[in-house]
């Protein structure tokens, strides 16, 4: 592996944790990384507080370097996996349609490759373009999405608009980039969208986990369920997480925050059974909104779960692993998944 680090997170050039940046095509053909981090800095499609063109410069600069070694898993992570950082797709103000046509073609240029690509958000709506993308380099209609979330963005308009943060999963769905019975959903909760949405849902054959199941039965045996549903018939898995499926107490800087959210211990754990369990190949992070952040909460709780699935990836690709036991308990190797 080529990493190096610089010192520490704070100081030299903004790149997601240290990883070295990227900018051209064919740079990536000659590192061949396993992972490119690409920025999606849109965040016109909001209905609520903007912001969240501000989450990929934040989860770059202001997520503070927490180091390399996952103490659960017993991983170096950066030694498992070549991890690079392939800057942004232009994203013009104002511009819907050249913005989603940037992040498709900036996300295409890494999946297109065999390279899964983790997209920083912005806000929900950079999902559209972005499984698109993955879908084309992948296999069209052979993905599955697992979409971690408050709201179930399907809906067909929102005042209108056809591109907001509230219809991403119904646009992915409607061009067959990825069926609905391979959509999976987790976390939903509040007063949106009406019935007549998850009618139509229910029509496509979407399967979702809502936070009163969660509470009824547990994260873990619902997270079982969810894995063995997204696993039927996919090729792979396109994880979608909205930062908003936490607790505004976890994180306050998202634009549609809704109470009654998971917790980041519970999240981060699922989100790491869902990268050792599921052959993961494409990912994204959306509506982080630092204006509203308080101590960097929202934007440390958000980079830790891409590091969550950077760690499962360097297990799944065979890194060496060792979780040291506190003293007296010995030590042990963690099981590889099959």
């Amino acid at each position: 592996m080529r990493r190096q680090l610089s010192g520490p997170s704070y100081a030299g050039p903004a790149t997601f944790s240290q990883c070295p940046l990227l900018t051209e095509p064919d740079e990536l053909d000659r590192w061949q990384p396993d992972v490119a981090i690409v920025g999606a800095p849109w965040d016109d499609s909001t209905t609520n507080r903007p912001g969240a063109r501000f989450g990929p410069r934040a989860l770059r600069a202001l997520a503070y370097g927490p180091g390399s070694y996952h103490l659960d898993l017993g991983v170096e992570i950066f030694e498992g996996i070549e991890v690079v950082d392939y800057g942004d797709a232009l994203c013009p103000h104002g511009m819907a349609e050249v913005a989603h046509a940037n992040i498709k073609e900036r996300v295409a240029e890494v999946a297109s490759r065999g390279i899964i690509p983790i997209t920083l958000g912005g806000d929900h709506s950079i999902t559209w373009p972005a499984a698109v993308a993955v879908a084309e380099a992948r296999g069209w209609g052979q993905i599955g999405i697992v979409h971690f979330d408050a709201h179930a963005d399907t809906a067909d308009s929102i005042d209108g608009n056809l591109a907001s943060h509230g219809t991403p999963m119904r646009r992915l769905i409607e061009s067959g980039a990825v069926p609905g019975r391979n959509f999976v959903q987790i976390g939903l909760r509040g007063y949106w969208p009406p019935a007549d949405v998850f009618a139509w849902m229910r029509d496509q054959g979407m399967r979702w986990h809502a936070m009163e199941e969660i509470w009824q039965r547990g994260l873990s045996a619902v997270m079982s369920d969810a894995i063995a549903e997204a696993l039927e018939g996919t090729d792979g898995i396109y994880l979608s997480l909205d930062i908003d499926v936490l607790d505004p107490g976890y994180a306050p800087g998202t634009g549609t925050p809704e109470p009654g959210g998971l917790s980041p211990v519970d999240l981060l754990r699922a989100v790491r059974k869902l990268a050792l369990e599921t052959r993961i190949v494409a990912m994204d992070v959306v509506e982080v909104a630092p204006a509203y952040d308080w101590a960097d909460t929202t934007v440390n709780n958000a980079h830790r779960c891409v590091l969550e699935v950077l760690a499962a990836l360097a297990v799944r690709r065979g890194a060496p692993t060792r979780v040291v036991r506190p003293a007296g308990r010995g030590t042990r190797r963690t099981a590889r998944p099959t």
